[in-house]
């Protein structure tokens, strides 16, 4: 789905402004602290109604304000036109999908797919499982309609089963037992799928940018997998009492990113590394866009703190070919290098909160 018009009203310092993105390449620039990234940020808030910049979204609204408001007319692979909007306060919010209220945030991630890339996004391979969990899951999400249903009914038995645990009640913790080994056993083989489909397209997209030989993914599920998650479970029970929370289950699964069998962030440089986030991401675009009726919106967030000159070239002809949508900012039109061979793009300068189309 791309944006063909986005509404902002009260994000940060962007008080009211209208925008009608080019489908594809839109290149936004301005000085530090204009409004580049509370644009980007408006647009991440439309998709998953919560900030990337902000745990919460308090400091998002426009000073003064009450609530932030965002709409867009979003255009489908297949011609038809969807309207989303959402109005947040800091305390409430309230979605609306072609003029129906919806309570379900998930409806707008499903609606509006985003990959969001920015300086922080290079945590992915350097910081804790986490970050790397809910980038498998959101591949998995959008990937697998059946998904969200299984990872929440795990998430609700992991914390049924932590809640006994923790107040030593566990007459009954085998009921939760089953359920957590039940759909803790499906999440795994979700994302074990996934990894299987999304490694030969990483492949070709890293080819893009580097030549690294011997690349590996491996998924860690979160236990021992020679045994079933239902005997770990029954194995742990002792050890899980004792300190109040579950040692073993999809809630601690991992994936290695290896070269010649050793954890990559341990030897690649710097640069290279920045590299293998960057496939990463774009791979699971790729793989999304694979399926006719997808389509991505991709947010690169201060585009030169990313790459050297030869690598923006080299990603933004990779962008170019795979024709998703894509919202870039710089502090200085050069950045961007030379756009004119961009059949399909368009450029914008940001000052003061407002959003000119040059």
């Amino acid at each position: 789905m791309a944006l063909i018009k986005l509404d902002i009203h009260n994000v940060r310092n962007i008080q009211k402004e209208t925008l009608h993105p080019s489908p594809y390449l839109n290149f936004i620039y301005g000085a530090n602290a204009s409004g580049k990234s509370a644009l980007l940020e408006a647009i991440y808030v439309l998709g998953r109604a919560k900030s990337f910049r902000s745990v919460s979204i308090k400091p998002v609204i426009r000073f003064n304000q009450q609530a932030l408001v965002i709409s867009a007319q979003c255009q489908q692979a297949n011609g038809s036109f969807t309207q989303l909007g959402i109005q947040m306060d800091g305390k409430q919010h309230e979605i609306r999908i072609n003029q129906q209220t919806t309570p379900v945030r998930s409806e707008l991630a499903y609606r509006l797919p985003l990959q969001l890339i920015h300086p922080k996004s290079f945590e992915l391979l350097d910081a804790g499982p986490q970050l790397r969990r809910e980038f498998l899951d959101w591949g998995v999400f959008n990937e697998e309609e059946s998904y969200l249903d299984a990872w929440r009914r795990c998430k609700k038995a992991l914390s049924q089963r932590n809640a006994l645990l923790k107040s030593q009640q566990l007459n009954h913790i085998n009921v939760w037992d089953k359920e957590l080994a039940y759909y803790g056993t499906i999440v795994d083989g979700f994302r074990q799928q996934y990894l299987e489909k999304f490694k030969p397209v990483f492949a070709d997209i890293l080819a893009k940018f580097i030549t690294l030989e011997g690349i590996g993914l491996k998924l860690l599920p979160g236990w021992d997998n020679s045994q079933s998650l239902a005997d770990v479970l029954a194995d742990d029970l002792s050890k899980d009492s004792r300190y109040g929370f579950t040692h073993s289950g999809p809630h601690r699964a991992d994936f290695l990113l290896t070269i010649d069998n050793r954890l990559a962030k341990d030897f690649v440089s710097r640069g290279q590394l920045k590299l293998l986030v960057m496939g990463l991401k774009l791979a699971q675009v790729q793989l999304l866009m694979n399926r006719q009726d997808s389509q991505v919106c991709i947010l690169i967030d201060d585009f030169v703190a990313e790459l050297d000159q030869q690598n923006r070239a080299k990603l933004l002809a990779c962008l170019d070919e795979m024709q998703a949508q894509v919202f870039i900012t710089g502090t200085e039109k050069t950045e961007f290098g030379e756009l004119g061979h961009f059949k399909n793009h368009k450029l914008f300068h940001v000052e003061h909160g407002h959003v000119k189309q040059i």
